[in-house]
């Protein structure tokens, strides 16, 4: 049995995993300064269950090298060797992953990845990341960075006729797909190109009911992104893109990226490639446990 964990900002969700079925185990709220007592909250929920292991799912990235995480949102984590502090705290095995890769594990066991090799899955939500998983293992890279394509000055400044600012992103660079076409993205890319603020969920109710500047906006934002995610499907030869993240909750707008990179990759296609996600409840615990079972038998 593997105890596994969902860890954001806010809360810790915790849940037991036995060949792949969760059994929720309530939350409890993330002590974000105070070391001893994230650690404890953990620990708390391991001394009640006596597990063979324990799997976390993170917003953070871990340096598979070093073991340090980095996470934002809890201060008290960051910088820290966190899984060997918890295994010498709990004398079990531990994993811990990024929460973008336990997305793409969950939809690689039990989504819409389930018998295909090579799985990208992509977030499409306040940022824009992703994680990979090949032959039914992520892959974390030189710093645990694999994935994150949302990162990395490549969006474009010229598209059909019209030229955009080099949008700043969060992580320092400029002209990141995270900064433009996220949900965050898309409503300044729309405030740029019409000098309207309106919300991303609003945008693609009028892209739906056929608003000539919300369509702008969704074929600009479609510009941006089907280009660079065709190629990295070149590269990494996945056979399925999973999509999460608020702006999945429209399968028409995936439908449409999808028409949009199957035309640009080198394989050909007839069936859809960039779908949306299947695990909608609770991925990060279930891509942890089954990250588990392949990393500990």
């Amino acid at each position: 049995m593997i105890l596994c964990f969902d860890i954001g900002g806010s809360r810790i969700k915790a849940a037991t995993s036995e060949g792949g079925r969760l059994s929720p185990l309530g939350d409890t709220p993330t002590p974000t300064d105070d070391f001893s007592a994230f650690t404890s909250a953990i620990a708390r929920f391991a001394d009640r269950q006596q597990p063979a292991a324990i799997a976390i799912s993170i917003a953070g990235v871990v340096d598979p090298d070093t073991q340090r995480l980095r996470v934002a949102n809890i201060p008290c984590a960051d910088g820290r060797r966190l899984g060997p502090d918890l295994e010498s705290l709990l004398n079990l095995p531990v994993l811990i992953l990024n929460d973008a890769d336990c997305f793409a594990m969950a939809e690689a066991t039990q989504g819409a990845g389930q018998g295909h090799r090579t799985v990208f899955g992509i977030i499409l939500g306040t940022g824009v990341g992703g994680g990979l998983v090949i032959e039914g293992r992520p892959v974390s890279g030189p710093g645990g960075f694999a994935g994150e394509w949302g990162h990395g000055p490549v969006a474009r400044t010229q598209v059909e006729g019209v030229t955009l600012p080099a949008f700043a992103c969060g992580c320092g660079l400029t002209g990141c797909l995270d900064a433009v076409c996220s949900a965050r993205g898309i409503e300044r890319l729309h405030l740029a190109l019409h000098g309207a603020a309106v919300t991303s969920e609003a945008l693609l109710r009028g892209w739906q009911s056929g608003d000539p500047q919300a369509r702008k906006t969704v074929e600009i934002w479609r510009a941006l992104l089907a280009p660079p995610l065709a190629m990295i499907l070149n590269t990494v030869g996945a056979s399925i893109v999973p999509v999460g993240g608020g702006l999945s909750n429209v399968p028409a707008l995936i439908a449409h990226l999808d028409e949009a990179v199957r035309a640009m990759i080198l394989r050909r296609s007839d069936g859809p490639l960039v779908v949306p996600a299947l695990c909608r409840i609770e991925p990060g615990l279930i891509g942890a446990a089954a990250a588990a079972e392949v990393a500990f038998g």
